[in-house]
């Protein structure tokens, strides 16, 4: 028998909601014959029992939520928060051997034979509870797609996605695509934000409703890394080689294949409620739903735009700057014939100038290298990185001694409670390990508190005016709530 788990993000996640109104059949009638005519099999309508069921299951997840919610603080340091969230992703392969032997190699299936491996991430109960509760935009928010007879197309009407029109969709056999569930569910989020800091890369992702007996889109790779989170149902899974040495690890993602372009599957599949899929970017892939079950799941991603290629357009600019400032061989001027002889149309003449040519730029190439300003590049990759994530969502203590924990309020006509006192003895730290790269001694601090007045500054008042900022900014809680002053 399987070891009973305890979902990672469940550590320090408040509960799901407790009640989810009922999924309503939409009232407007899609003919038999305009579903055959899409090869789209009618699918069976969700019975009043199974929106019970669905129902009951929110509510036990969000009750197995709230009774590990006070766990949390056992894992204060999010660097290992994040570790540990990851290897409950892809159990049982130890991390380290994920990353030396799959990651951008190959993909990988997990079979568990354990429906309620990833119960409370997310479910059709809670799309629902979204389309009724949020403002949904179509092409925003939610895409609606088909793929019959090869051909793949976007049903998205204009403006708001509302229940009656999207469950219309679904049983006219259409997929439903949340691009961005982590701005609705704060159980994405919370799982986001932390994977993101185990990637040290922005994390995305999308969730993909589909009908039984239907296809939502053509085979095509993407430019992410992608792990797909079986959460209810069933899917049918081909995942294929890269077509050539061009497509591994693309930098952007492939228009629609056809079946005749992209060979025999290398993994054939069907995934099952707590199954999980890996596959790099490059690996072409096409998932279609049985006929007996529709399939909900979510992708996780990372890893878009950030190789050594990403990384190097960032130094060689520099470098190239710095190089010209300081080395007069950068601003020697080209050749007056130079045009003569170089240029495609000069690349076939066998020319003794243009291997001179040549030689010199090979020089000045190896010469920029030590140019190259590599650690003001990866804090500018950095910083592109902090402004691509997801906040952080706080556990209740770490709110409680935050910036958004601060009593300050409007009472009585006035602006009330606007003082807090942070004092040299105040013991404060990064709300989370990657959150910023401000400071370099609260940084390597981390995940200890140290007190505002151990702060390198050389005045006392400049530590608290520091600290003060930091506290501002929602970079840094105390040890203990503040107290006002």
């Amino acid at each position: 028998m399987e070891k009973k788990h305890v979902s990672a993000f469940a550590l320090y996640q408040n509960a799901l909601l407790a009640s989810t109104p009922e999924v309503k059949t939409s009232t407007v009638k899609i003919t038999a014959k305009k579903r055959k005519e899409n090869g789209i099999q009618p699918p069976k309508s969700i019975k009043k029992t199974k929106r019970k069921q669905m129902g009951k299951q929110v509510i036990k997840a969000a009750q197995r939520e709230k009774s590990v919610e006070r766990l949390a603080e056992v894992i204060s340091n999010s660097r290992e928060r994040a570790s540990k969230l990851f290897q409950w992703l892809i159990h049982p392969i130890p991390s380290k051997s994920f990353f030396r032997d799959t990651w951008e190699k190959k993909p990988v299936l997990i079979k568990r034979q354990n429906p309620d491996y990833y119960t409370g991430l997310f479910s059709t109960a809670e799309f629902d509870c979204i389309l009724r509760q949020d403002d949904v935009q179509y092409g925003v928010n939610l895409d609606v797609t088909s793929y019959t007879n090869g051909k793949r197309e976007t049903h998205n009407p204009p403006g708001r996605a509302l229940p009656f029109t999207v469950w219309d969709f679904y049983e006219s056999g259409c997929s439903l695509r949340m691009l961005n569930p982590q701005a609705f569910s704060s159980t994405v989020w919370n799982v986001l934000s932390i994977l993101q800091e185990h990637f040290g890369s922005m994390a995305g992702a999308n969730v993909y409703l589909t009908p039984p007996g239907t296809q939502g889109f053509a085979p095509h790779y993407d430019d992410i890394e992608a792990f797909v989170v079986q959460l209810e149902g069933k899917k049918h899974w081909r995942v294929y080689n890269p077509r050539s040495e061009n497509e591994v690890l693309p930098v952007v993602s492939s228009p629609n294949f056809s079946q005749s372009e992209i060979g025999k599957p290398i993994l054939d599949v069907v995934l099952e409620a707590g199954d999980l899929l890996y596959f790099p970017r490059g690996f072409i892939h096409q998932g279609d739903c049985l006929s007996d079950a529709h399939s909900l799941h979510i992708t996780v991603s990372s890893y878009q735009k950030n190789s050594w290629g990403n990384l190097l357009a960032k130094v060689v600019p520099a470098a190239l700057e710095m190089a010209m400032e300081d080395d007069v061989d950068f601003r020697r001027g080209l050749p007056v014939d130079y045009l003569t002889y170089m240029g495609v149309q000069n690349s076939d003449k066998e020319d003794p100038r243009r291997a001179q040519f040549l030689s010199k730029i090979e020089g000045l190439m190896k010469k920029l290298s030590t140019f190259a300003p590599v650690d003001a590049a990866v804090d500018q990759k950095a910083r592109d990185y902090l402004h691509d994530c997801l906040p952080p969502m706080l556990t209740a203590e770490e709110r409680a001694s935050s910036v958004q924990g601060a009593p300050s309020r409007w009472q009585d006509g006035e602006a009330v409670d606007m003082g807090v006192a942070i004092r040299g003895q105040t013991r404060v730290r990064l709300v989370r390990s990657g959150i910023a790269r401000c400071h370099e001694f609260l940084i390597h601090a981390y995940p200890k508190f140290v007190t505002v007045g151990s702060l390198p500054c050389e005045l006392a008042e400049d530590k608290v005016s520091l600290a003060e900022l930091l506290f501002e900014r929602g970079l840094i809680h105390t040890a203990e709530p503040l107290q006002r002053s």
